[in-house]
């Protein structure tokens, strides 16, 4: 079961946070240059880094007294294979319907009166 602050949906809703995801793309960063790179305090910052955290799609590792936030392939895994679900259902339900025969009445376009 998924809590409200681990819901990975919740932490994608936030401009800002998709863009700290995007910026982790290029490589790992600490919290420092996330919010010299943003236009946001250094404790916004941390507060999204905390939500991502909680929905598992940034991880943190410490080297001496700094913090350093990179992506977490598992966590981003679990969305992707959430999402790849929705694009097999939806190409099944398309090769369903290329494969049905012409008479099909759900492959027949509706008249409007």
């Amino acid at each position: 079961m998924v809590t409200h602050s681990a819901d990975p949906f919740r932490a994608f809703a936030d401009p800002t946070r998709r863009a700290v995801l995007r910026y982790l793309l290029e490589r790992p960063h600490t919290v420092n240059e996330l919010a010299d790179h943003f236009d946001v305090t250094r404790p916004a910052v941390s507060k999204h880094l905390r939500v991502l955290k909680q929905a598992r799609v940034v991880r943190e590792r410490r080297e001496g007294r700094r913090r350093i936030y990179e992506l977490d392939s598992v966590g981003l895994r679990a969305v992707r294979e959430y999402f790849d679900s929705f694009w097999d259902d939806a190409l099944q339900a398309f090769k369903r319907a290329a494969e049905a025969p012409p008479g099909n009445s759900r492959n027949k376009p509706t008249r409007k009166p």
